[in-house]
């Protein structure tokens, strides 16, 4: 399983599993791994290694929108990367959550990788 596994590889993990042309926010994988926040879903996104190839631009904020840096232009290659894969944004720079927005990974990869399962 993952029993010490690092909060930054657990986010890795589930980020790697969002599919081309579909996103998640950060609280929605926040919301798979125990203890932990949207924020720290950002922070682990940030400090991913160079090495770490995962879609990070797949990983937006609540409303549907690409969240701003400080330092720069990853937010705008964030949304040319989602253009790229198909992903639309409307005039105020959001995304369709309902149109775009991946459910998550399965229950049985949820279970086998030791993350959080919802059942209905």
């Amino acid at each position: 399983m993952n029993d010490g596994e690092p909060l930054y590889s657990r986010v890795w993990r589930i980020v790697a599993q969002i599919p081309r042309g579909k996103v998640a926010t950060y609280g929605q994988i926040a919301s798979f791994i125990d203890r932990c926040g949207a924020r720290q879903v950002g922070y682990a996104l940030a400090a991913t290694p160079p090495h770490v190839d995962i879609p990070w631009q797949r990983v937006i904020n609540a409303r549907g929108e690409v969240s701003t840096r400080t330092v720069s232009n990853g937010a705008e290659t964030q949304r040319q990367r989602l253009e790229r894969e198909g992903v639309a944004f409307d005039l105020k720079g959001r995304v369709d959550l309902d149109l775009f927005g991946w459910e998550g990974p399965d229950f049985k990869w949820l279970e086998k990788h030791g993350y959080r399962v919802f059942l209905d």
